[in-house]
């Protein structure tokens, strides 16, 4: 069994339990987890030069240009050339995933989450909140204890906008075509892992065999 460095990118649509299996790896394999949304938001709150410039375009409800987001994720991964690493929420297209493509900081393998669209959206669609407390319910595992109402307050449940059938499928159409282009590109260089099914609990344990070629996990937990 190999024991080495092991830095792996991890792609999956909104809502494929990429989070979930995220976590699991890193606590298995005893890897640092390096996400471009908690790199964007430490910048941004530490006010550094790079953070500020971001900060510009988060006000203005703009996306962040490419090459402000390569020069922040990549300074941050090369600080990391002794680390093993998982790696979240960039490269979001080809652009990117080129800058990425150097010794200090590509990643040697990538982790694709295939689950079939419907049941992302059959998951999601099954969330509803009381908004005034923040509190979640879903009507596969949570359901409230009265349909449609809040167990401690009685008041009414609502979705949000972006739970909601259509609001979803339009994202994960978006997902799609945002990084098909970037799959295609790791898949020529010969990186690509893809693991299909539809739950995290039915895709872990292929993800966890495949890695265990590549690195000793330091933990075996069980996970439900």
């Amino acid at each position: 069994m190999a024991s080495k460095l092991l830095r792996a990118l991890i792609m999956g649509a909104p809502g494929s339990g990429k989070g979930t299996i995220a976590k699991r790896i890193v606590t298995d394999f005893d890897m640092k987890f390096i996400s471009s949304g908690d790199i964007l938001r430490s910048q941004v709150a530490q006010g550094t030069a790079i953070g500020k410039e971001c900060e510009k375009y988060i006000k203005k409800g703009a996306l962040v240009p490419d090459a402000i987001m390569e020069e922040m994720i990549i300074k941050e991964m090369k600080k990391m050339n002794k680390d093993c690493w998982l790696l979240d929420g960039f490269p979001r297209n080809v652009a990117q995933a080129e800058a990425l493509h150097h010794p200090d900081t590509m990643p040697e393998i990538v982790l694709d989450l295939q689950v079939p669209f419907e049941v992302i959206i059959d998951r999601i669609s099954k969330r509803w909140i009381h908004e005034p407390s923040g509190r979640v319910y879903n009507l596969d595992f949570n359901k409230p204890k009265v349909p449609g109402k809040d167990d401690i307050t009685g008041e009414t449940l609502t979705q949000r906008i972006d739970d909601q059938p259509q609001t979803v499928l339009d994202r994960l159409k978006a997902y799609e075509a945002q990084t098909r282009p970037v799959s295609d590109f790791y898949k020529k260089k010969g990186i690509l892992q893809e693991f299909h099914g539809r739950e995290s609990n039915v895709i872990w344990p292929h993800v966890r065999k495949f890695l265990v070629t590549l690195r000793k996990p330091v933990k075996a937990v069980e996970y439900k």
